[in-house]
């Protein structure tokens, strides 16, 4: 039998909606890596005006380290959905499956090296393989196995807090020869400086230990997402309605409290951890339960379309997001690179979306995938393949 690609009306409109919201926040994270030494700096530290301040803190609370669960969790939704559609078929989904997250790993070796160095994509397709291995198992299993992996890594790192000293005032993290180097060849060096930096900081985002760490930091909420594509959380949304509110009241309430921790009192390497280990993911549980009932309601689901059309496009959308930010700020663009404030930053990001919104309107009107979306599709449905 032909293993298919979901088609437009097997689409949830919800699930893109999330996928485009989600894109929104990664941008807002990402934006601080576009003009600044992000690698080799403590962001919560290298601020010196209030207001500046004010904004870092504000991101750090609602956005930082609760938007890459959250993607997780919809990549793990998505990868479920389409391994269900397969079984309900009677086909074999895994050599198609593993040539999509091959795929996805070659454009993602391309984005890093020749675009922006702070790819997501690779590390996603590596956690994909784990979780396309695990996919037939009962959803029970996929929620307790992505709650026991990530336990391990919580237990792991409170014992790394707690050796440091829970109550230790955390030093300022800052390597000046290598910042002054990011600063010379993205601020005011050739593409070919660019390029060669990129490659440095590259060796740091895709170092051997962090592919073993997003084994635990990432892989877990894909697992809980493909826990929850088989349960049909969000399909069964309205019927499930109590249990989203649940999730929406308690994960915007603590999540919040546990991001402020840090801000609220002196800042330690226990309420760092917190913050992001901690209040990161349930902070984005209750983002994804805030939109899923939001989407109940047809005007709302209606009026946050352009986010849906944005979804549609999420691998294009990301890409150029990339590309844009590099030409905004690097030298051989517009070269503002260090140049921008944190809330000019956040202008630009919202102006970035906003672009971006039209141009999935206009793309959409006359094709059903963004472009990098319908090549990944070419080169995972090669023509004429059969499975199962």
């Amino acid at each position: 039998m032909e293993l298919k690609p979901t088609m437009l009306q097997e689409r949830v409109a919800t699930l893109d909606i999330l996928r485009g919201i989600s894109l929104l926040g990664i941008l807002l994270v990402n934006m601080f890596a576009f003009y600044l030494p992000m690698p080799y700096i403590d962001l919560a530290s290298w601020f010196t005006t209030p207001s500046d301040m004010v904004w870092q803190q504000n991101l750090d609370i609602y956005v930082q380290s609760s938007v890459y669960p959250l993607f997780a969790m919809l990549f793990g939704y998505g990868l479920a959905m389409q391994w269900q559609k397969a079984q309900s078929r009677e086909q074999n989904f895994y050599e198609i499956g593993l040539r999509r997250l091959s795929v996805l790993f070659v454009f993602g070796l391309i984005h890093a090296v020749l675009i922006w160095w702070g790819d997501i994509l690779m590390m996603y397709a590596f956690c994909g393989i784990f979780l396309l291995l695990l996919l037939r198992l009962h959803p029970i299993w996929l929620l307790s196995i992505g709650i026991l992996i990530n336990g391990v890594m919580q237990v792991f790192m409170l014992f790394i807090v707690g050796y440091i000293n829970f109550n230790t005032k955390i030093d300022e993290y800052l390597d000046i020869t290598s910042v002054e180097q990011a600063i010379t060849a993205y601020g005011t060096g050739s593409w070919v400086d660019a390029f060669m930096q990129r490659l440095t900081d590259l060796s740091v985002q895709a170092g051997i230990g962090m592919w073993f760490v997003a084994l635990f930091t990432i892989l877990p909420f894909m697992l809980i997402g493909a826990a929850a594509s088989k349960w049909r959380l969000v399909e069964r949304a309205k019927e499930l309605k109590w249990l989203w509110l649940a999730l929406a009241i308690a994960g915007l309430a603590v999540g919040i409290l546990i991001k402020s921790l840090p801000i609220m009192f002196t800042r330690t390497y226990l309420l760092d951890y917190l913050k992001v280990y901690i209040g990161g993911p349930i902070l984005a549980v209750g983002y994804t339960g805030l939109i899923v009932l939001l989407c109940l309601l047809p005007a709302v689901s209606k009026l946050l379309s352009p986010f849906a059309k944005m979804g549609r496009m999420s691998l294009t959308m990301y890409i150029l997001q990339s590309i844009i930010g590099t030409c905004l700020f690097y030298q051989f663009g517009f070269g503002w690179y260090g140049k921008v404030s944190v809330a000019t930053g956040v202008l630009i990001a919202v102006s970035i979306i906003i672009v971006q919104m039209i141009v999935a309107e206009i793309w959409l009107a006359k094709w059903q995938q963004g472009p990098l979306e319908a090549l990944w599709r070419k080169l995972t449905y090669k023509a004429n393949a059969k499975v199962g």
